[in-house]
């Protein structure tokens, strides 16, 4: 994540990705190709999703089953959008939604004082429940960039 940060926040690279995110029009009036600017950002993309996915089935679940993420994209899109699009503040919502993660891991099948048992679906729940509790009360306004998704066409 810091060599992330320090990439889209120090080099030329990420400022004209930052740039190609917001308004790429402006992009292209500096001379600089907006198609493969957000190429070579998906190649990078790609990479570290293939860093994440070889880690997943390797040294966390020890080999590859159907549905092994359980909704882990669903928590790291909220916790982007929880972080307003920026990577510290991204990193500290995936911290959260991790510990979630691990005490709903821990607490399945304890008694707890004055509850009892809870049952093991509502503890599995926790992680999103708290998703939602945090996008819906807390986040306020969180502007993704201007030009998210839509594809450019140059003008001529």
């Amino acid at each position: 994540m810091p060599i992330c940060a320090w990439v889209l926040y120090k080099t030329r690279f990420g400022l004209r990705v930052r740039a190609v995110g917001e308004n790429p029009h402006a992009v292209d009036t500096a001379g600089i190709s907006v198609d493969w600017l957000r190429y070579k950002a998906l190649i990078m993309t790609g990479f570290l999703c293939g860093i994440a996915g070889s880690y997943l089935s390797t040294a966390h679940g020890a080999g590859f089953i159907r549905d092994m993420t359980a909704g882990k994209g669903y928590l790291a899109l909220a916790a982007l959008i929880f972080g307003k699009w920026r990577p510290v503040p991204t990193l500290f919502a995936c911290l959260l939604f991790a510990f979630t993660d691990a005490v709903q891991a821990r607490l399945q099948g304890v008694e707890l004082p004055i509850v009892g048992v809870i049952p093991v679906q509502f503890i599995q729940a926790l992680p999103y429940i708290l998703t939602v509790l945090l996008l819906a009360g807390f986040v306020g306004k969180a502007n993704p960039p201007k030009a998210i998704g839509e594809p450019y066409i140059k003008e001529r």
